[in-house]
């Protein structure tokens, strides 16, 4: 089996760099297959959220798996309307029963909510401290909040989980993280399969005789970024997975570096009124 590579953290800790992506697997029948096959591959590192309404499936189906807790690595997020001190707390009480652990091994704050987010981290830094969480970081965040952070925070992010892939490089907040030892997860590294007709990573992906998203996700991992694919077809979770035997040339990079367009999939978290509290949709 495959040895995956890990990121080490700021607390020292080290994460795998590849995790599956949980995002919108409401169906307990797809789950159940992603997760299968994505265990049997080799994946141990999987990416939930409170507000993917998937965490129960995640608890059943890691306990189901036989794997021990120390070989998986569990992430969820705090959502929007569960944010401040108290409900944080109680919110994220619930998230680990419904994971079926004492612990996760990363706790987020998925969104910066404006007003909350001094409370809100706070709870997480308690919540670490208390050890129900191993490590502490955010989703979604800027340069500008990160550095904002340094104001008030006792224990500064371990992650910053954001928007990233080929056609939304973001160097600027790469080259902050990079500066503040903070680890950049990559979601939606294929970019929901936009721009599948882009000739140059057609192009590198024949050179190399792989695939158009090998080279997407091939290429985060040459950032020093951990990425999460987010599949529920077993096929395609082993094409993602199958990114750690071969390398991209410095000419490759060259060549992607050049595509970069601040092509967003997702939100924006500088205009986007979830920064405001209002609720995902």
């Amino acid at each position: 089996m495959t040895k995956v590579p890990t990121i080490k953290l700021n607390d020292d800790r080290e994460i795998p760099q590849i995790g599956l992506g949980l995002w919108l697997v409401e169906n307990k029948a797809d789950f159940d297959r992603a997760f299968d096959a994505a265990a049997k591959v080799g994946y141990r590192h999987f990416d939930s959220a409170q507000y993917y309404g998937n965490e129960q499936f995640l608890g059943e189906a890691w306990r189901k798996s036989g794997l021990k807790r120390d070989e998986v690595w569990l992430t969820t997020k705090i959502r929007n309307d569960r944010f401040g001190y108290d409900k944080t707390l109680t919110s994220f009480d619930e998230s680990l029963k419904k994971l079926q652990t004492e612990y996760v091994d990363l706790l987020l704050l998925h969104w910066p909510v404006k007003n909350l987010l001094k409370d809100s981290w706070r709870a997480l830094e308690e919540i670490k401290k208390q050890g129900k969480a191993k490590s502490i970081g955010v989703s979604n965040y800027t340069v500008a909040q990160l550095e904002n952070m340094k104001t008030y925070a006792k224990v500064m992010p371990a992650v910053n989980q954001v928007e990233l892939h080929v056609f939304l490089q973001q160097p600027k907040l790469l080259k902050y993280c990079k500066e503040n030892n903070i680890a950049v997860e990559a979601y939606s590294p294929l970019a929901h399969a936009a721009n599948t007709e882009n000739p140059v990573i057609i192009d590198i992906a024949e050179k190399h005789g792989k695939t158009f998203a090998q080279v997407m996700l091939r290429w985060c991992l040459e950032k020093d970024l951990i990425i999460l694919p987010k599949s529920i077809t077993p096929e395609r979770i082993k094409e993602n997975f199958d990114v750690f035997d071969w390398s991209l040339d410095d000419d490759d990079m060259a060549r992607l570096e050049k595509l970069d367009r601040n092509f967003r999939t997702c939100w924006d978290p500088e205009t986007d009124p979830r920064s405001d509290g209002v609720e995902f949709s």
